[in-house]
């Protein structure tokens, strides 16, 4: 008896860290992590995440000059992109990161074209409905991994993204697979 007791503490205790199939839908995103009150620590491994799509010279500046333009490149949180893959909504805890890096074009073999070079800043944009009263946050991480505050609501990107964003305040229609999904979802505005 003592040892079935001792066997159900041990697995009451361990699996749930990480197998859970009795527990049916649980909530998915909520990667991003906060420290001192809601400073948003870096996301290292965005990396590894999903990959949404890149930019070459955007801008939602009609007078804006393309004399150098910037890679951009959008990763999703892995749940979360497939949550979005499911219904076409971003959930809850959402992190999407925008990667800004300089458009090369003569190195090595290159001859025409441009091609990725040095990281010029990252941008990170969150739905966390407890820090944020279910709107979403936007991060300037510049070159740096410190933890930093929110962008001020009052900036431009909240404003834009609430008008212009085709799904859930986000820019999908700028992410191919992405856009198909939601149109098949009929979750585009």
């Amino acid at each position: 008896m003592k040892q079935r007791a001792w066997f159900a503490c041990l697995v009451l205790t361990v699996v749930p860290a990480g197998f859970q199939p009795w527990l049916g839908d649980q909530p998915v995103g909520g990667v991003s992590r906060f420290v001192s009150g809601d400073r948003l620590v870096f996301p290292d491994e965005y990396r590894q995440w999903v990959w949404l799509s890149s930019g070459l010279g955007m801008s939602y500046e009609a007078s804006a000059a393309d004399k150098d333009p910037i890679f951009t490149n959008v990763f999703a949180d892995p749940a979360s992109y497939r949550a979005f893959e499911k219904t076409g909504h971003w959930p809850d805890g959402t992190t999407l990161v925008l990667e800004e890096r300089e458009a090369v074009s003569h190195g090595s073999i290159n001859r025409a074209g441009h091609y990725q070079g040095a990281l010029r800043g990252i941008v990170v944009e969150t739905r966390e409905p407890s820090r944020s009263h279910g709107k979403w946050m936007f991060y300037n991480f510049g070159l740096s991994t410190k933890p930093v505050d929110a962008i001020p609501e009052w900036a431009q990107c909240y404003s834009c993204h609430a008008k212009n964003g085709a799904v859930d305040n986000t820019f999908v229609q700028f992410y191919p697979t992405l856009l198909e999904i939601a149109r098949q979802k009929h979750t585009v505005r």
